[in-house]
């Protein structure tokens, strides 16, 4: 199998004043990662998104209070929260990268992809950033898409939840987004209850999970229920926002996965996409090493097609918790 390795240059101009989690040193570590696999890599360089994408998603006034605020120089937009003078390019050609990637696959080129860039996405709201996030990278995939007539779905991995994603597409049929994330945790969102809104109830599936949990309940999380959700809603493209921020080694996401893990959620998704059509996206993860160990282990267990979910059996409350709600839409038995 060749994956397509979408990264661009600007993205490490985009560089805090001050120290800061979200570093330029990431990208490289993805980078050797994808190398590390494997796989082919397919060396593609990511196309910024244009205007019109960036629309589909975001709020005409909030993109020209960005930019306007990034010509400026830029400066701290949150606590979290940075831009300087580059950082608009860096967002632009992020959230193109995503599209690269399908771009890619499309041709033949690839059969897997992964956006390597920076900043992250999956925080950022139709009209506001946070989160270290800028643009939403993953949700521009996907609402192009979608406007293509093709149904989505976006697995999001990141030890943070996606309230951006959630928001943008909380009243879509058309995009599935399943979300495991630490709870409760920062931004504080995703409650399993919260499951989308009018023609997109059911739609948004969250998977909030206790601190300090690892594989075992990662992998009962995807055979219980992020796999028979997935086969039921029978995507046409496949989305993953993949922080690795859920590593035992992270210094900020309070979980306890290892390589392995990644490699079972990965191998599992695999299976549903029939190992093509599927994008990752580097989200959160912030120690180098574990980032670039995973994401190795994401695109071989994505590739692989060896059943890896072994910790199918017994009960967890964090998981028994999401299906009491997600059974009213979903068969989950």
């Amino acid at each position: 199998m060749r994956s397509a390795l979408v990264t661009h240059p600007s993205s490490l101009e985009h560089v805090s004043p001050n120290e800061h989690p979200e570093r330029p040193e990431r990208v490289a570590a993805a980078i050797e990662g994808v190398e590390a696999s494997d796989l082919e890599t397919v060396y593609v360089e990511a196309r910024a998104a244009t205007r019109e994408e960036l629309l589909a998603v975001h709020e005409a006034s909030f993109l020209d209070r960005l930019q306007h605020f990034c010509a400026g120089g830029g400066g701290s937009i949150d606590p979290d929260t940075y831009a300087v003078g580059r950082s608009w390019d860096a967002a632009r050609f992020a959230a193109g990268a995503g599209l690269t990637a399908i771009e890619a696959i499309e041709r033949g080129d690839a059969d897997v992809g992964f956006a390597v860039v920076r900043p992250p996405g999956h925080h950022a709201e139709t009209g506001r950033t946070m989160g270290f996030c800028l643009m939403n990278n993953v949700a521009v995939s996907a609402a192009a898409l979608v406007g293509r007539g093709r149904r989505v779905a976006i697995v999001d991995w990141d030890v943070h939840h996606g309230n951006g994603t959630q928001e943008i597409f909380f009243d879509s049929p058309d995009v599935l987004y399943v979300s495991l994330h630490h709870s409760p945790f920062y931004p504080g969102t995703g409650r399993a209850e919260e499951v989308g809104r009018a023609l997109g109830v059911g739609a948004t599936v969250n998977v909030p999970i206790v601190g300090g949990s690892g594989g075992s309940t990662y992998r009962r999380a995807f055979s219980r229920i992020v796999v028979p959700v997935l086969d039921q809603f029978g995507p046409d493209w496949l989305l993953v926002s993949a922080g690795y921020d859920g590593h035992v080694s992270d210094p900020l996401g309070g979980m306890a996965l290892v390589v392995d893990d990644y490699g079972a959620m990965a191998a599992a998704l695999g299976e549903v996409m029939k190992h093509s059509n599927t994008v990752f996206y580097l989200e959160g993860g912030y120690d180098l090493g574990a980032i670039r160990d995973s994401v190795a282990a994401t695109l071989d267990g994505f590739a692989s097609g060896l059943p890896a979910l072994d910790s199918q059996g017994g009960s967890d409350p964090s998981i028994d918790s999401a299906v009491a709600v997600l059974s009213l839409f979903w068969d989950l038995d």
